[in-house]
């Protein structure tokens, strides 16, 4: 397995590439779900390229950015283990050598969801998303679904830029308790942890959005939005974690008939 830092490196390496590439995309601190992202290029691709970048232009909250959690050396082992052949490590001043000046914004679904609350977010996920994709040249991407407005906005904008790198979204991978798996599951303290455990089966059971909302709350949960956008509902929650606030999101699957409204332009 080759770890690259250097991204003059990686392109003299990826132009004498001649089969199938597939590229997974992450910030570190890699659990199950990225792994499950990893194996699925493995099968699929004769090279798997992994991205670790904590991309700070989608972090609208400085403390946020800081408490990221990191642990490259185990990154690198869980790497390896899951057939990666090479992980590129690039820095800001490779990622943003313009200073940030080019950006890509959509201007429509992200928006809402996390959009409404997380200002300039998407922006920065569509920057560097679109960045990498040009640097790695992947002929396959895999991206998580519990990322479901992100996932949608990535395979969206591939579409509208003619881009060749087929999007794939992949299961979400959950905890025994239905938790689905995230980087910042780790700033959770044991309290925390449970109540967060509950999340998917609250989000799961409420007949609409409405009572989700409400089912959320009274588990003393700080609720950002629940939203049903298609047959999905999806929703992120503030938890307190000692002297933390840990922000998750989740989706499910509902049936038509639970559906609490059909939204415009709503995205399947």
């Amino acid at each position: 397995m080759k770890v690259l830092r250097c991204m003059d490196q990686w392109r003299e390496l990826r132009s004498n590439m001649t089969s199938s590439v597939g590229f997974v995309p992450t910030m570190g601190a890699l659990h199950e779900g990225h792994l499950s992202l990893l194996r699925a290029s493995a099968e699929a691709n004769a090279q798997t390229v992994l991205s670790i970048y904590v991309n700070a232009t989608q972090f609208n909250d400085a403390q946020d950015f800081a408490k990221y959690p990191s642990n490259l050396e185990a990154d690198l082992a869980k790497a390896k283990s899951a057939g990666v052949d090479v992980v590129l490590l690039p820095d800001f001043e490779q990622m943003y050598s313009d200073g940030f000046r080019f950006q890509l914004n959509e201007n429509e679904f992200s928006n809402r969801l996390c959009g409404t609350d997380r200002p300039g977010h998407f922006t920065g996920v569509l920057t560097v998303v679109m960045k990498l994709l040009n640097l790695v040249r992947p002929n396959r991407a895999y991206f998580g679904l519990k990322d479901f407005q992100q996932y949608t906005l990535i395979k969206d904008m591939c579409e509208t830029f003619f881009l060749a790198t087929e999007i794939i979204g992949c299961p979400i991978v959950r905890e025994a308790d239905g938790l689905a798996m995230s980087s910042r599951n780790a700033l959770l303290d044991v309290p925390a942890r449970r109540l967060a455990g509950r999340l998917n089966t609250l989000l799961a059971s409420a007949a609409n959005d409405e009572q989700a909302v409400q089912s959320l709350q009274a588990a003393d949960m700080s609720v950002a939005y629940v939203e049903t956008v298609g047959s999905r509902r999806c929703a992120a929650v503030v938890i307190r974690s000692g002297d933390c606030a840990v922000r998750l999101i989740d989706n499910v699957a509902v049936s038509t008939s639970h559906l609490a409204t059909e939204l415009k332009g709503a995205v399947s």
